[in-house]
């Protein structure tokens, strides 16, 4: 297994077990904000106060764009210390990662290097066994593609966490995923899993004859002056300032409570999910994305059309685009992406004209759970508004 190095270049989630209050220590700092317009002020300020709490120990946001700015902390860097929330910390990211993939495979498409139409076997046809030769590159980005998800050492926290250094080959997820029989035919259901963007990341290597690492440094983080973005590779820790993140699990002694998870290894994510930012660079990002900054003229498009098909498991309409999902918050169109690793949520969010933009993160205690985390949900709708 070859093990990937990368450059310093530069998630929908709901409450698992629950922690009593007792388990966390009052909040050290009343959220920090600086209005320029008071509108979204209010509400957010409430929506993130009396952190450290059951679901959450910190949260960072910040809202832009022409309707008003507002960013605002709350919560603490430890549990052990207590001591306020860093608002400039890195944090990660998880599958915000795919807008950053999706970004550059259009721009690929659009330089004629990648053919949204054409199958990923015959980039990759070494790769991608026949029974998946007609799943195309834009099947892949927009989850159409049926390929179901690779096999993992664990199906509990507690067994994630065991195996949290452990490192993951992007080319052995694809042989464990395309192993299995297809979930359905291409293009007939949505069904949102990382595998497509796993793919996405070696065909944008193998069209580049680069690292994916490097291609997204060189046409995303070194253009928008992100030097707070990066790519972890192997390596488990965060550089850098950081708030600490904590999980909800069994512990040793066997009682259920919190553990840190600040440390913990991503390669299982890789190009669907494994960067590291701040909220500052994230919001500097989907300002330049929605203005057409990163993905120029009609191939944007494909980042706010839909596919017009039902979601693999609820028969609900597919909700996400390439690289983006979009929902209907307080009347109108918001398109975003969220992300979630142990210990952390992340989002960014716009309206489509860009009038309204958010970026949070949220160290959740109960990241990658089956719903959407309390205190994230709670953000989103001081931003935009009620579904």
């Amino acid at each position: 297994m070859k093990m990937r190095t990368s450059l310093l270049a530069a998630a929908v989630l709901v409450a698992g077990l629950a922690v009593g209050p007792s388990a966390l220590p009052a909040a050290a700092s009343a959220p920090a904000a600086s209005t320029a317009a008071p509108s979204p002020g209010p509400a957010l300020e409430a929506a993130i106060a009396g952190l450290p709490r059951a679901d959450a120990t910190a949260a960072l946001v910040r809202v832009g764009g022409k309707e008003g700015t507002w960013h605002g902390s709350s919560g603490v860097h430890d549990l052990k210390t207590g001591r306020p929330a860093d608002p400039a910390a890195r944090f990660r990211a998880g599958s915000v990662t795919k807008v950053f993939t999706a970004a550059v495979a259009l721009q690929l498409a659009q330089e004629g290097r990648l053919d949204l139409d054409r199958s990923a076997r015959s980039y990759l046809p070494e790769l991608i066994p026949a029974s998946y030769g007609t799943v195309t590159v834009r099947q892949l980005l927009n989850h159409t593609h049926g390929i179901p998800a690779p096999d993992f050492p664990a199906t509990t926290v507690e067994e994630a966490y065991a195996n949290r250094f452990r490192v993951h080959d992007p080319e052995d997820m694809v042989r464990s995923a395309t192993a299995k029989k297809r979930e359905f035919a291409p293009g007939e259901r949505q069904h949102y899993l990382n595998i497509g963007y796993t793919v996405t990341g070696l065909l944008i290597e193998r069209v580049t004859h680069d690292s994916y690492e490097r291609q997204v440094s060189r046409r995303v983080l070194g253009p928008l002056g992100l030097r707070n973005t990066y790519f972890p590779g192997a390596g488990p820790r965060i550089a850098g300032p950081h708030n600490h993140g904590y999980q909800t699990m069994r512990l040793d002694d066997g009682t259920t409570g919190l553990r840190d998870v600040s440390v913990w290894g991503s390669t299982d994510g890789w190009a669907a999910g494994d960067i590291i930012s701040t909220t500052a660079d994230l919001e500097r990002f989907t300002t330049a994305l929605f203005k057409g900054r990163v993905v120029r003229g009609p191939l944007l498009e494909e980042m706010f059309t839909l596919p017009e098909v039902t979601d693999f498991g609820t028969g609900e309409p597919a909700a996400y685009s390439v690289g983006l999902s979009m929902k209907v918050l307080g009347g109108r169109e918001v398109w975003g992406k969220t992300g979630g690793r142990w210990g952390y949520n992340a989002a960014i969010a716009s309206t489509r004209d860009g009038s309204r933009t958010l970026v949070y993160s949220v160290n959740a205690t109960d990241a990658k759970g089956q719903g959407m985390n309390r205190t994230a949900e709670t953000i989103m709708v001081a931003a935009y508004g009620r579904p």
